[in-house]
């Protein structure tokens, strides 16, 4: 997802219109071994009032380093887009955390907005699920909160490449192989192809799967042309699939309805009309409607503050429903 320059400035401000705002904190789940540093934040519930935070340089309601509040807490991992960065879906953040649950959403190294060496690596597909399991680790183990998750409710919420990665996380199996030999044929073409061309992944390495999580929310996912049926079969927990009506950065509501034909169990699949491939991404202010009018310019009839309303809704009744518990 080609989206998230901005990210040096603003962190996409956290909403106004809350009655508390979230307790937010930055958090760095130091390298390993061969898989770098990751850097993000988390937000929780939090008592206090809402008060006047920066964040990057940018005032903002918000409560930094806020006690939680409550125990045995359903965990969320965001996964961000191409060129996204951790703070793209910070209103679905805000909504999950205000409801009791805890929200953990990292930069993905080497494809966010701040570094994008990696982005055309056709690697990143199996890094992002790696770091997506290292993020949990962290937040179940090093993490100052760690006590007051409840490791047996995990979900996932991904956009673009973000909802590629929660597939394969989920027990999805890339095939490289398969789509390179595609595009050697002249069957696929364009910017698929142009990734596989410089194709280093070493024999025997695979996806990394992570059975903690219990319920996707996926949002037109990136990357289908590595899945397909046989791939996805063994994606077996409930799965809220999101489309566009008229796709972007490559993503199509076609591609997305055949990943709901893949799925082995039929999703909960939701048709956004007249939505872009952006309109997933928290309303912009507008600063950064001037700064990056390409994300965040709608259709003329498209209201995506109205619409986040209503998916913040769904998202949070989704997990609600798959991640049961004592609230």
């Amino acid at each position: 997802m080609r989206s998230m320059r901005f990210a040096l400035v603003v962190l996409l401000g956290l909403s106004s219109t809350l009655a508390q705002a979230a307790g937010v904190q930055f958090i760095i789940v130091p390298a390993d071994g061969g898989s770098p540093m990751l850097t993000g934040a988390v937000w929780s519930p939090c008592v206090a009032p809402p008060q006047e935070v920066t964040l990057h340089g940018v005032a903002a309601p918000g409560v930094m380093n806020c006690a939680i509040a409550g125990d045995r807490l359903p965990l969320i991992v965001i996964s961000h887009g191409q060129d996204g960065w951790f703070g793209g879906h910070h209103d679905t953040a805000e909504a999950l955390a205000d409801a009791g649950f805890v929200v953990v959403a990292i930069n993905h190294p080497g494809d966010n907005a701040l570094s994008g060496n990696r982005t055309r690596n056709i690697s990143i597909a199996l890094e992002r699920p790696v770091h997506t399991k290292r993020a949990i680790d962290f937040m179940l183990g090093a993490w100052s909160g760690a006590a007051k998750i409840d490791r047996d409710r995990i979900g996932f919420f991904g956009h673009s490449r973000g909802g590629y990665t929660g597939l394969v996380a989920a027990g999805g199996n890339p095939n490289f192989k398969r789509a390179a030999a595609r595009c050697a044929e002249g069957s696929t073409t364009g910017s698929p192809c142009e990734l596989l061309q410089n194709m280093q992944l070493d024999a025997g390495e695979t996806a990394m799967h992570d059975d903690r999580i219990k319920a996707l929310v996926i949002a037109d996912p990136g990357f289908t042309f590595l899945l397909g049926p046989e791939e996805l079969k063994e994606v077996k927990i409930p799965v809220q699939l999101w489309s566009s009506e008229r796709g972007g950065a490559g993503g199509t509501l076609q591609s997305v309805t055949r990943v709901a034909r893949w799925l082995p169990s039929r999703p909960d699949l939701r048709i956004v009309s007249n939505s872009s491939h952006w309109s997933f991404l928290a309303p912009c202010s507008p600063e950064q409607a001037k700064s990056i009018p390409r994300i965040c310019t709608d259709a003329p009839d498209f209201d995506r503050a109205a619409f986040h309303q209503d998916f913040n809704k769904a998202v949070l009744q989704f997990f609600r429903e798959h991640l049961p518990g004592n609230r």
